[in-house]
C-alpha cells in the first residue's frame, strides 16, 4: 500500500512537471512568435524559424498548436488579455447607455493603442491567409454583437443593424489606424472615435437618459 501511494505521488509530480514545461514552452513560443512577426513578418516566419528563436523543437510547436495560424490566434488571445479586453464584462454591465458606449470606445481604442504595430501586422496576415482571416472575421463578428447590444440600449429598433454596423466600423482597428496617421496623437483619435460614435447614436440619447432616471 505504501508503495502504491508513493507511485501515485511520483506520477502526480511528473505530470505536474510536464504541464509546467508545456506552459513554459508555450510562453516561449508565443514570445518568439511576436518577435518573428515584428521583425520578419508573416511570410518569412516558418515553424523552423519559430523553433530556433523559441528554443523548442518543431515537433513541440506542432504538438502544442498544430499550425502557424493557431500560433497566431493564441498570440492574439494573449495580446487581447494584456490589452485589457477582459474589461468588456464591465462595458456590458454599465449602468447607462451613455456609460456603456464610453467604456466600449475606450476599451477598443486602448487595445488598438497598446499594440498598434503588431495588430496592424496581424490584420495584414488576415488579408493574405484565409485561415487566419476567418479568425479575424470571427472577432469582428463578436464586436458587431457587442455593438448591437449597445444600440439596443440606446432604444433603436428600426435600423438597429445599420447603426451597429456603423459603430463596429468606427471602433475597428482599420479606422483607428487610419485616423492615427493624420491626427496629432492617439488621444485625439480616441476623442474623435467617441465623438463620431455619439453622433451616430445621439438621436436616442436624451430619451434613454430620461427613461433610466425615472
Amino acid at each position: 500500500m505504501k508503495s502504491t501511494s508513493s507511485g501515485v505521488s511520483r506520477r502526480s509530480y511528473e505530470l505536474g512537471k510536464r504541464l509546467e514545461q508545456m506552459d513554459e514552452s508555450r510562453a516561449a513560443i508565443l514570445r518568439a512568435a511576436r518577435e518573428e512577426l515584428e521583425s520578419r513578418g508573416y511570410r518569412q516566419w516558418t515553424m523552423g524559424s519559430l523553433a530556433a528563436r523559441s528554443g523548442v523543437t518543431r515537433q513541440t510547436i506542432h504538438n502544442l498548436f498544430g499550425t502557424k495560424a493557431a500560433v497566431l490566434e493564441a498570440l492574439f488571445d494573449v495580446i487581447a488579455l494584456n490589452g485589457g479586453m477582459e474589461r468588456m464584462r464591465e462595458v456590458m454591465a454599465a449602468p447607462s447607455a451613455d456609460e456603456m458606449l464610453r467604456r466600449y470606445v475606450e476599451v477598443f481604442c486602448r487595445f488598438w493603442i497598446s499594440n498598434r504595430l503588431l495588430i496592424r501586422r496581424i490584420h495584414g496576415v488576415g488579408a493574405i491567409d484565409p485561415e487566419f482571416g476567418a479568425v479575424i472575421e470571427d472577432r469582428n463578428e463578436r464586436r458587431f454583437r457587442a455593438s448591437m447590444r449597445i444600440v439596443s440600449e440606446f432604444g433603436f429598433r428600426d435600423g438597429a443593424k445599420e447603426k451597429a454596423a456603423g459603430l463596429t466600423a468606427l471602433t475597428s482597428f482599420e479606422f483607428f489606424d487610419a485616423l492615427a496617421e493624420t491626427l496629432a496623437n492617439e488621444r485625439q483619435v480616441t476623442a474623435m472615435v467617441m465623438e463620431l460614435s455619439k453622433k451616430l447614436l445621439g438621436r436616442a440619447v436624451a430619451d434613454v437618459q430620461v427613461v433610466r432616471e425615472q
